[in-house]
């Protein structure tokens, strides 16, 4: 009987889940073709890539949020049938994602200034600055298609932004053997090469992703781009509203991992590269989960919208439930197979391989023992996000990953002289305690039919 009541919501969380998973899998891809190709190419390149792209990543963090909040939005008004609350929140978080990807462009390009004032080598910020100056304006393209894939999402339509984005693989992975090692004539850039490559591959994947949002027949009667360049006031101010949250929600999050790379790069440039190794693979396992996080935000959504309290609880459980198991499998990777997984990344033949293979594959460890909490505060986040439940989020994760993580990670290594093993440790200090207090909140609000507007469980 159990198994009866769950069996559709597995089901269906499976169907709308995996092509989600899938495409977070195929974008991380792209990333660990960078990274492995760049690390092949030099250390101090590598390290500078790291740099770069956490410096990257935490803009992504802030302009990201419109995007996803809207995900939400867009599940409700369908499950009421509201076509014009989902054709002005879609096209509002489009144009407060393409404001925000044109208004940070400059902090990227006058980067290095900013590096230096945070510890980081001098040749490591020169190199950073040079990916900067080109794939920043990489965020413009990654920004709007974030928006068009929550979009497609909302509408249970994720499948095409999986094969868009599977299709940017190989053609990453072609540009950057052209142009970072000076292949078929072309000249050696180095970390200019594989930002080339990158931008490369993000505008053509937001060029298709918006022809088949376009094109779909199912959402023409939504007619997203009839008119874009009319305003909706307060639509804008309703994702504005709903995003700004998620985005420093993503900030804070992705600012102990960029905490932890700039305190990496204190104690040395070997173990920057090793971490970023480590921590790269262990966002391999995160995109899994978020792609269920994505999955709980439209399920969630769609219960929001019908007021059914079950319904909602049925499909937190299963979500809930396959992200533990996935959890449980990447640990055991990670805890079984660390020298081979990062062996992956580094000419075996570089002088420094052996020492940065040590070090990550000790980092692995760490990575296994997070594995469940990390899976645990995505999956609170996207639970939250269904019911548009976005402000107490945010104070959550400053408390968990700012005043418990960072500190935690500097005392450990630096005051206790732990070393990288405690930075490490800090990340799982901050990603239990934000595991924890998301988890109660959205149960304890649905026990007390917050959520919906039914009288509490008893």
């Amino acid at each position: 009987m159990t198994f009866n009541r769950y069996a559709p919501h597995l089901r269906a969380t499976l169907a709308l889940g995996l092509p989600l998973v899938g495409s977070h899998l195929a974008r991380m891809a792209i990333h660990v073709a960078d990274t492995i190709m760049v690390g092949w190419y030099g250390v101090t390149e590598l390290a500078a890539l790291v740099i770069a792209v956490s410096f990257f990543n935490i803009l992504f963090f802030l302009g990201m949020g419109f995007g996803i909040g809207v995900m939400g939005l867009i599940a409700t008004a369908i499950a009421r049938g509201d076509e014009v609350e989902v054709r002005r929140s879609a096209r509002m978080a489009l144009w407060l994602s393409l404001a925000f990807a044109v208004a940070v462009v400059p902090a990227m390009w006058h980067s290095e200034p900013i590096l230096l004032a945070i510890g980081q080598e001098p040749a490591v910020a020169r190199l950073a600055q040079d990916y900067l100056r080109i794939a920043g304006f990489g965020l413009i393209a990654m920004l709007c298609q974030l928006t068009l894939n929550s979009y497609l999402a909302a509408m249970e339509r994720p499948q095409v932004v999986l094969w868009i984005t599977l299709a940017g693989l190989p053609l990453v992975i072609f540009l950057n053997w052209v142009l970072i090692f000076g292949n078929l004539g072309a000249p050696a850039l180095g970390v200019r090469g594989a930002a080339i490559a990158a931008i490369a591959v993000q505008f053509s994947q937001l060029l298709a992703i918006a022809a088949y949002a376009a094109w779909l027949p199912s959402a023409r009667k939504y007619r997203l781009f009839q008119r874009f360049w009319r305003p909706d006031w307060p639509g804008m101010r309703a994702v504005f509203m709903l995003g700004l949250p998620i985005g420093l929600t993503m900030v804070a999050e992705g600012g102990l991992f960029v905490g932890s790379n700039v305190m990496m790069g204190w104690i040395g440039t070997r173990e920057l590269a090793a971490h970023g190794i480590a921590l790269q693979l262990a966002s391999i396992t995160f995109m899994l989960h978020l792609g269920m996080s994505n999955a709980a935000t439209v399920r969630i959504g769609q219960a929001r919208g019908r007021g059914d309290g079950r319904w909602m609880r049925d499909a937190g459980v299963t979500v809930t439930a396959v992200s533990a198991v996935i959890a449980a499998l990447a640990m055991a990777a990670f805890e079984l197979f660390p020298r081979q997984l990062v062996g992956l990344y580094l000419d075996a033949a570089h002088p420094e391989t052996p020492a940065i293979i040590g070090i990550a594959a000790g980092l692995l460890f760490y990575a296994g023992l997070f594995q469940l909490t990390d899976a645990m505060q995505v999956i609170g986040l996207g639970l939250l996000r269904g019911v548009q439940d976005t402000r107490v989020p945010m104070v959550i994760a400053a408390v968990s990953y700012w005043l418990v993580g960072i500190p935690v990670a500097y005392g450990l290594a630096f005051v206790a002289g732990i070393g990288p093993a405690g930075l490490w440790l800090g990340l799982v200090a901050g990603l239990t305690c934000a595991a924890a207090l998301l988890m109660h909140r959205f149960w304890r609000g649905l026990a007390r039919g917050d959520w919906t507007g039914e009288a509490p469980a008893v």
